[in-house]
């Protein structure tokens, strides 16, 4: 894969952020192929009476599989801080295509979004204390595995972000007296 390099005015990200970005990209896989298991119809750790009860058809079934499209696009998108279309927009992009990405515009929403994942995920560390009445033995067992990793999505986004908006940012000989 041929990529545009990086702007020679900003450093390339450190070797430690492009492997978490990738590992945050990665994180929300298990959890979403669980999830293609319910939508499709296997009960993936439930009991039959919990699974009924989550009515996984029809419109809850494109739900589940929505939600874990998003959730893996979400997750991706910690690439454009590593990766140099999160410097420059693609051209193939409508209206923005070509455009520089102003750092404070990947920064802020990253920044929010890994707070956001932190306070989401962070409770689920708990998962195996209060075991779903819904799910067999197995399949809470199950369930914890998957969604586990979804507790260092935030933290991997948080510092990843960090790194770029270090990178971004102006050398101290260019910015404005305080």
């Amino acid at each position: 894969m041929v990529t545009a390099p990086f702007d020679s005015a900003t450093p390339p990200p450190p070797r430690w952020a492009v492997r978490a970005a990738h590992v945050a990209a990665l994180l929300t896989l298990p959890s979403g192929i669980w999830r293609l298991f319910l939508a499709t119809g296997h009960p993936a750790g439930y009991t039959d009476e919990g699974f009924a009860a989550m009515d996984v058809t029809g419109w809850g079934a494109v739900y589940v599989v929505g939600l874990s499209v998003v959730c893996e696009a979400l997750a991706l998108l910690t690439l454009g801080l590593v990766r140099p279309w999160g410097e420059v927009l693609p051209r193939w992009i409508p209206l923005l295509g070509g455009r520089r990405v102003h750092p404070m515009a990947a920064v802020v929403p990253a920044g929010l979004g890994a707070v956001a994942l932190t306070v989401l995920w962070t409770p689920f560390v708990a998962w195996w204390a209060t075991p779903d009445s819904d799910m067999t033995e197995l399949g809470n067992t199950l369930v914890g595995f998957l969604y586990l990793p979804l507790v260092a999505w935030g933290p991997l986004l948080g510092a990843v972000t960090l790194s770029y908006h270090r990178r971004h940012r102006a050398p101290r000989s260019e910015r404005q007296p305080s």
